[in-house]
């Protein structure tokens, strides 16, 4: 609130200054305001605020003049934390009836400012509603809202307010500000609204993707209610496209879940990516060992996989036995073989988890990267409770990043 405060000052300063050089006032009062401003600008309220009075001390003022006067006396006393004597002198400026629209929203958003810092949230939000009336649109006043709505421990009114912030920005075709996409979610978390929050997540991953937004959203995704532990690959799959897999264990850990799952070619892949980045293959002697004999495994079963896959194929009759031969085929860099078996696995039908074939399809052509509308589309077409389709759509949101 600090920054904020300090902008705020800054910008009634801008206003003083050119009000008073644009106004005709007397020398003995014009000159210690001049030179106010000069220490303002050298970041001295305190001795600006000294200046303020010598000006105040002279006789005779006009209306004019006395404005002038509290303009600046409010800016310096801001800039030097006297919040009790800028609102006196804003507030005194603000029913002087001489300001104009511009001028009375820029005086009341520093009055809410001003009254944020004595914890008067009442008094702030009061004047910062006056400041929106008389046409102020700030950054700053925005987030002074927020931050007044936090206070207030109201967050059913913050998810009300932030949400219709956001629907907004998106029917203008605009992208949400973040500010607001962060506070909906957590209002959405201290509400207990799990669907809200999670949807809310995803917007910060489709409009800003970073880093933190997807640790958070794959974090929590694994505790939502149904979430079947098989795709526990996909998570650590999204967490690697992410720059969220990090740790030597978790390396280990999805090498071992893919050659489980039969795709040892994604297996070495993986286990390689983590040599490369110096994850694996460091530490002690007997972890360094570990790796490298996971490695060697992971080679092995790799290069059994290639010697037999035609047979695999050649095998694969059901449509069970299809999807899986294309997901094995598109993970040893056979994307077209492994795309067009998926497909007639679909096809055929009577598949035990139909909507994960889907997903299967989906991210084999996401990874061929061909058809980037395509691979969305299907991602997007995953349904169920179980995460088939929280992965879908979260993958859907990678194809473009």
């Amino acid at each position: 609130m600090n920054t904020l405060r300090t902008l705020s000052a800054a910008l009634l300063m801008a206003g003083v200054l050119m009000s008073a050089n644009a106004q005709s006032v007397r020398p003995e009062i014009g000159k210690p305001l001049q030179q106010a401003g000069e220490l303002l600008k050298a970041g001295k309220a305190k001795e600006a605020l000294s200046k303020v009075r010598e000006a105040d001390a002279v006789g005779g003022k006009s209306a004019q003049e006395q404005l002038m006067i509290d303009r600046m006396r409010g800016a310096a006393a801001q800039r030097a934390g006297d919040n009790g004597t800028a609102i006196q002198a804003f507030e005194a400026v603000f029913n002087s009836g001489k300001l104009s629209g511009a001028e009375q929203a820029q005086v009341a958003e520093s009055l809410a400012f001003a009254y944020s810092q004595t914890k008067d949230f009442a008094k702030s939000g009061q004047w910062a509603q006056k400041a929106v009336a008389a046409g102020s649109n700030s950054a700053q006043l925005k987030q002074l809202q927020a931050y007044l709505q936090s206070q207030s421990g109201d967050y059913s009114a913050i998810a009300r307010d932030s949400a219709a912030a956001v629907s907004a920005a998106e029917q203008a075709g605009k992208r949400p500000d973040e500010g607001d996409l962060l506070r909906l979610a957590d209002a959405y978390q201290r509400t207990n609204n799990g669907a809200g929050q999670s949807a809310t997540l995803e917007k910060l991953l489709a409009y800003y993707g970073k880093k933190e937004y997807w640790s958070a959203a794959l974090g929590r995704l694994p505790r939502k209610p149904g979430f079947s532990d098989r795709f526990a690959l996909d998570i650590m799959r999204l967490k690697l496209a992410t720059g969220n897999l990090t740790k030597a264990e978790e390396y280990m850990e999805m090498t071992q879940l893919a050659l489980q799952a039969g795709l040892a070619g994604e297996g070495k892949l993986i286990v390689e990516k983590g040599f490369t980045a110096g994850v694996l293959g460091t530490g002690a002697p007997a972890e360094a060992d570990r790796h490298k004999r996971l490695r060697d495994l992971a080679t092995k079963q790799d290069a059994e996989v290639r010697a037999n896959v035609d047979k695999m194929v050649g095998e694969a009759k059901d449509g069970n036995a299809l999807v899986q031969a294309g997901v094995v085929l598109a993970s040893i860099g056979q994307a077209d073989k492994g795309i067009a078996l998926i497909e007639q696995g679909i096809a055929k039908g009577n598949l035990k988890r139909p909507e994960d074939a889907k997903l299967r399809l989906g991210q084999a052509l996401a990874h061929a990267g061909k058809s980037k509308a395509k691979a969305q589309q299907v991602l997007r077409s995953v349904q169920g409770n179980d995460g088939a389709a929280d992965i879908g759509r979260l993958s859907a949101l990678l194809v473009n990043q």
